[in-house]
């Protein structure tokens, strides 16, 4: 898989809903959905500044990487 996401845990943790984290960081619904699934091809370093914000956390609360290369699609061969 390569990077993992652990914003879920994060949010159980913290008794806080993804709808309450998007209004808070200023993010639609959508693509927290898709940040939290791992679906994200990127992600902007003021979001994840604005997530650890509000979260108290660091960003290797959010993110992980399990030791896989991950092979991207829109990369040649």
């Amino acid at each position: 898989m390569g990077i993992q996401v652990r914003l879920d845990k994060l949010l159980k943790a913290r008794a806080m809903t993804s709808k309450q984290l998007c209004e808070q960081v200023g993010i639609t619904e959508a693509n927290m959905s898709i940040l939290r699934s791992g679906r994200a091809k990127g992600v902007r370093f003021t979001t994840l500044n604005r997530i650890c914000y509000f979260l108290n956390c660091d960003v290797g609360d959010i993110l992980s990487f399990d030791g896989e290369l991950e092979e991207s699609d829109d990369e040649e061969e």
